[in-house]
């Protein structure tokens, strides 16, 4: 029974091995090289200038949700804040000084002691997170590298690297932009996926309350990913 057991588990083993296998070949693209410089960086003002910039600048509070609505954010960029809320836990999350989190589970705040690896998970799913809602507006952080990519249709895709900061130095995103230089998708060249150039929408957005365009969902593929009740206000 246990060696049967044991042979239809490796049958389905060598199976998903396969299968991985004959995905990557199919699909996995290699990170393009890119020109950068002042063309690039051109093409990444022209991008957020379409998306209206300075207003998202100007927008102090957002909140969304991620995973399905597991993790919740309110964000006061002004005061560099975040509450972050997943399971039975609260972190307010300080993005200056994250040894000044705060964390509560049930309600009750925990010591530090207890507090690290809490406020270590909280700072990972806010990176992350907030990447899906804000990505377009990150373009010149710290640690980014611009180049211009020839696209196929023969328009310029944008292609940020960043090089350090986060949780995932090194992530590479090939912005795929309309004529205007608004935002449609973008290719992803990433840690956490093994297949290169997995490709993502950037083609449902909202205006919210403070005039800044915030997106409300992305594709991959057949899968959705809901930002939840995005919104952004100053009051």
């Amino acid at each position: 029974m246990i060696r049967k057991l044991l042979k239809i588990l490796g049958v389905i083993l060598v199976l998903l091995i396969v299968g991985f296998a004959c995905l990557y070949f199919v699909y996995n693209e290699k990170l393009p090289e890119g020109q950068s410089g002042p063309e690039a960086d051109a093409l990444a003002q022209k991008m957020l200038n379409s998306l209206n910039y300075e207003t998202y600048q100007q927008t102090r509070f957002l909140e969304w949700s991620f995973q399905g609505g597991a993790h919740k954010y309110k964000w006061d960029k002004q005061k560099a804040m975040v509450e972050v809320k997943w399971d039975n836990y609260l972190v307010q999350l300080d993005l200056i000084s994250t040894k000044s989190s705060l964390v509560f589970k049930d309600k009750e705040r925990l010591n530090e002691n207890e507090s690290a690896s809490i406020i270590a998970d909280a700072l990972d799913y806010f990176n992350n997170d907030s990447f899906w809602l804000v990505a377009p507006y990150k373009v010149f952080d710290n640690g980014t590298e611009r180049s211009i990519v020839p696209l196929e249709d023969g328009l310029s895709g944008l292609l940020v690297t960043y090089a350090s900061g986060g949780s995932t130095p090194g992530d590479s995103y090939l912005w795929v932009l309309q004529p205007n230089g608004f935002p449609k998708s973008y290719k992803m060249w990433v840690k956490i996926i093994p297949i290169g150039g997995i490709e993502a929408t950037w083609d449902d957005w909202a205006i919210m309350e403070s005039g800044a365009y915030l997106p409300k969902t992305h594709k991959l593929g057949p899968l959705e990913l809901s930002m939840g009740d995005v919104r952004g206000y100053n009051r």
